[in-house]
């Protein structure tokens, strides 16, 4: 478990800033959001156009795929409006994610945005970190994992075998948490948010039905829902999974705590193009509101700072980041089977 707390000088990341900003990096780019959001909007919109076109017929299940790829490349666009990275305005960029968000994905935004910034302050830390999944942490601090039951014991007995299925689960996992928290509020934005997922769920819904017969329809959602969940999935998972987690009683500085948990992706426009720019993800967590197409311009900057303050600087293929991930599953597994909690019954 990391619990360095040595963290570069004030200063240099102050320095970094000013590099960063002189250089506009900071600015923000409507030249390439414009077109990427219509673009974007525009093949979402081919897709179902596509399911009226076909109508009942196997096909469907290859547009039902490509609309869960389109699901997520939405949600990449959700992913950058909730940073603020697509207009200067706080409000402009709300509309837009509730647009794309809770209209076209049928997800709460403000919930995901909650969530989000809350793991953007505290990634892979114990107990603050909302992504960290449940019964996959390491040992707490005193070294003695809490005793799991049922599902719980089963995902952290096996997280690495029961990654990928679990995967299968995401976008339903996304839909059910927002509605939850969205339950729990009363508010005039609360009601905007519900009925923009309710008219999503009736559009989505109704079309389906209305033109597949039972069977294909029921097929047609299932692969839709498990591409974008995959798709997602796979975007995000290289992000953290098996690199160090924090122990809440460390006191790290926010440049260290965002560079040693996090993982770049190699692979040049094309891994930006399918990851969403998330596979610069260093970058990402030292500037969360720097445009996606200024990532890849600022990480000469940001590499040069991270390694010559020490922390190193995590970069590797896809494939190599899952290998870690799930070699890192593996040894926290093992490690919570042989605690003494997990023995004395």
């Amino acid at each position: 478990m990391q619990t360095a707390t040595i963290d570069a000088p004030t200063g240099d990341f102050r320095t970094l800033t000013a590099q960063i900003r002189d250089a506009g990096l900071l600015d923000r780019r409507l030249g390439y959001y414009a077109p990427k959001v219509g673009l974007t909007v525009l093949l979402y919109a081919i897709g179902w156009s596509a399911l009226v076109i076909v109508g009942d017929s196997w096909i469907t299940l290859g547009i039902a795929a490509f609309l869960g790829l389109m699901f997520a490349q939405l949600g990449f666009i959700g992913h950058d409006a909730g940073h603020q990275q697509i207009f200067r305005s706080r409000a402009a960029n709300q509309v837009l994610g509730l647009i794309v968000g809770n209209l076209l994905i049928g997800m709460s935004f403000s919930w995901w945005v909650s969530k989000h910034n809350a793991h953007h302050a505290h990634p892979n830390e114990i107990g603050r970190d909302p992504d960290l999944i449940e019964g996959s942490a390491p040992p707490d601090h005193s070294g003695v994992s809490s005793p799991q039951r049922g599902i719980s014991w089963v995902i952290a007995r096996w997280p690495a075998e029961l990654f990928f299925p679990l995967m299968l689960l995401r976008s339903a996992g996304l839909h059910v948490s927002g509605i939850k928290r969205l339950v729990k509020q009363r508010d005039r934005a609360v009601a905007v948010e519900v009925f923009l997922i309710a008219a999503h769920a009736a559009l989505y819904l109704t079309a389906i039905i209305w033109l597949l017969s039972p069977l294909k329809a029921l097929a047609f959602i299932l692969v839709q829902q498990a591409v974008f969940s995959i798709y997602l999935g796979c975007s995000f998972a290289p992000n953290h999974k098996g690199m160090p987690i924090i122990d809440p009683e460390s006191h790290l500085g926010f440049a260290q705590r965002q560079i040693i948990t996090a993982r770049n992706v190699a692979g040049g426009r094309l891994a930006t193009f399918f990851l969403g720019g998330l596979n610069l993800q260093i970058e990402h967590h030292l500037f969360p509101s720097m445009p996606r197409p200024n990532l890849k311009r600022a990480q000469t900057l940001v590499r040069a700072f991270c390694l010559e303050g020490g922390f190193g600087y995590c970069e590797v293929s896809l494939i190599g980041s899952f290998q870690q991930a799930l070699s890192q599953m593996r040894s926290v597994s093992k490690a919570n089977m042989n605690s003494p909690s997990s023995t004395s019954d």
